[in-house]
């Protein structure tokens, strides 16, 4: 099962998909963890990525798709991918559904969390005080929000189109949405 969680900056997708690794052995393809992890070891590509996401700016769909290229074999091994803050355009989504035909595969499930953008803000705000991220700066984060506004909630109509899309109550509580989930994946084995 390929399975994407859907939903603006700060709003549990990477919460939500380490419940799914724990509880059904699938891959999380965070791009996010995996540009910060090539920041933080000062590769190539993360010094190419750095200013780019300090900014709060979408980094190229040519290194994000890459990024996700390159770690589908395991995913496959394992049975799914959880795809969490990707694709974030619709040139990505098309890429990433290319990208699975010519594997013969395809999207499951895409999971909307549907949230509050004010009470959002507050939950980044206080991540930023906690771990420090510097994706999580407020001002940066309002940057990341307007982008996904922007560029990623026209991706809705798209997962529409395709009869994968369900929504989720992302401001419930961690395991209220890790149920919702839950049943909405188990109905697509049905």
């Amino acid at each position: 099962m390929n399975l994407i969680l859907f939903g603006p900056p700060g709003c549990g997708k990477g919460t939500q998909a380490k419940k799914l690794v724990d509880g059904r052995g699938m891959v999380q393809l965070s791009t996010g963890d995996m540009l910060r992890a090539a920041i933080a070891a000062e590769s190539p590509l993360g010094l190419q990525v750095r200013d780019i996401m300090a900014r709060g700016d979408l980094v190229p769909d040519e290194v994000v798709i890459a990024l996700i290229e390159e770690r589908l074999p395991e995913a496959e091994s394992a049975g799914g991918a959880i795809f969490d803050g990707f694709p974030r355009t619709i040139a990505q989504a098309q890429a990433l559904d290319a990208m699975l035909a010519g594997r013969g595969a395809r999207i499951d499930r895409v999971i909307r969390l549907i949230v509050d953008e004010p009470e959002l803000l507050e939950r980044v705000t206080g991540r930023f005080r906690e771990q420090g991220r510097p994706d999580d700066n407020p001002d940066t984060f309002k940057t990341r929000l307007a982008a996904y506004n922007a560029q990623t909630a026209p991706l809705i109509p798209y997962y529409e189109q395709a009869g994968c899309l369900r929504e989720v109550d992302g401001m419930g509580t961690m395991d209220g949405v890790a149920s919702a989930i839950a049943a909405s994946l188990d109905a697509v084995k049905s």
